[in-house]
């Protein structure tokens, strides 16, 4: 028997793609897509939290702190700290303390990421420790080691790629691709980007008559 997703993905990733085009297509300045942007993150947050989704990972920047401290939200900002100023570094600080006793919704904050990088980065980090490179250790040195792997991938804006996010992470992800512009992603478009994930049988590198053995039966039940 196929084992079909649960009613809803513990963590979901999200390109957010298409706030320029949302901007062009209405004869505003791109900041005004970006502006939107932010609108249509805070919406995606608060729907997430209400829907039981626990993790949600996204491309962006927000300073949106007091919102989000409403909301139960913990913050998580993801990428490389080399080079930002002062004020940036303490502001990712502040808000990271700020928000650290929230439970209600894990939302990390990728900015200057790529896969590739954090893929290398926790090698080299093994590396100098002189631990052995493998996919449990690997897997722990990851910048995303705190949550588990994306349940469901999505990217709005009508591309159909990954575009170096998530690489490792992403590997047994569901993917869902929205032709929405992302200031357009509302509770009806989540909606329906988390009942395809519904229909989806969820393997794991597996065949379906793996899914069904007793022993996967057995490890299924026991996670």
């Amino acid at each position: 028997m196929s084992k079909k997703s649960g009613a809803v993905p513990h963590h979901i990733a999200v390109v957010m793609d298409g706030n320029g085009r949302w901007a062009t297509r209405r004869f505003l300045p791109r900041v005004a897509g970006h502006k939107q942007g932010v609108e249509s993150l805070r919406r995606c947050v608060k729907a997430c939290a209400e829907r039981g989704v626990g993790v949600l990972t996204v491309f962006a920047f927000s300073s949106e702190v007091p919102r989000l401290l409403e909301d139960g939200v913990r913050l998580h900002f993801i990428g490389a700290r080399d080079g930002l100023s002062e004020r940036i570094a303490a502001g990712i600080a502040k808000a990271e303390a700020a928000t650290a006793h929230n439970s209600r919704l894990v939302l990390n904050v990728c900015f200057n990421y790529g896969g590739r990088w954090d893929i290398a980065n926790a090698a080299a980090r093994l590396a100098q420790k002189g631990e052995p490179i493998t996919e449990d250790s690997l897997n722990r040195a990851l910048a995303l080691a705190h949550v588990p792997d994306p349940d469901l991938f999505v990217r709005t804006g009508g591309e159909q790629r990954l575009s170096n996010f998530l690489l490792w992470q992403s590997a047994y992800s569901e993917l869902f691709f929205s032709d929405r512009l992302w200031p357009d992603f509302d509770e009806a478009a989540l909606d329906e980007a988390i009942a395809a994930y519904h229909g989806r049988e969820r393997r794991f590198g597996k065949t379906s008559a793996q899914l069904a053995s007793p022993e996967a039966r057995t490890l299924h039940s026991a996670a």
